[in-house]
């Protein structure tokens, strides 16, 4: 379990301000915050280093890029010793944007992103279900997404 970092207003403002729009410059930031850019980018340079700011990413609509399906595939592993390899095999398949080691039923959860239902079939038997130590798979298939943020400080 992480251990609790020390954050103070200034550093949570920061944040609040970037979780809004990652793109905002660090001399607005200070602006906003009524101090110089150079505190800001000492700020910055702090949350990095304690890894509380992990880089940036950009956001795609992906169904603009033809990626049409958005699922969640539930695994079941055949047995612990399964699981390393499954992890390394399933992180190649580039499909897969994010995979999740949970407690419950499924040993692994991964949000997974295919061009139509035939990719995703596709996916499933021709990749995933071939993976050794893959027992079977459950698949929920994403309607909408309502809402998505990270949360709020």
């Amino acid at each position: 379990m992480a251990a609790s970092v020390s954050l103070d207003d200034l550093d949570l403002q920061i944040l609040d301000i970037l979780i809004k729009d990652a793109r905002t410059p660090y001399l607005e930031i200070a602006r906003i915050c009524h101090v110089s850019g150079g505190t800001i980018h000492v700020r910055m340079k702090k949350m990095e280093d304690m890894g509380i700011i992990k880089g940036t990413k950009i956001l795609l609509d992906m169904s603009k890029l033809g990626y049409d399906v958005c699922c969640f595939i539930g695994v079941y592993l055949d047995k612990t010793s399964s699981f390393q390899e499954a992890v390394e095999e399933m992180g190649k398949i580039k499909e897969i944007v994010e995979l999740h080691y949970t407690t419950g039923g499924y040993t692994l959860f991964a949000k997974v992103i295919c061009k139509n239902i035939s990719h995703l079939q596709e996916l499933l038997l021709g990749s995933i279900n071939l993976i050794q130590g893959v027992q079977r798979t459950d698949t929920f298939i994403s309607l909408s997404q309502p809402v998505d943020r990270n949360v709020r400080l």
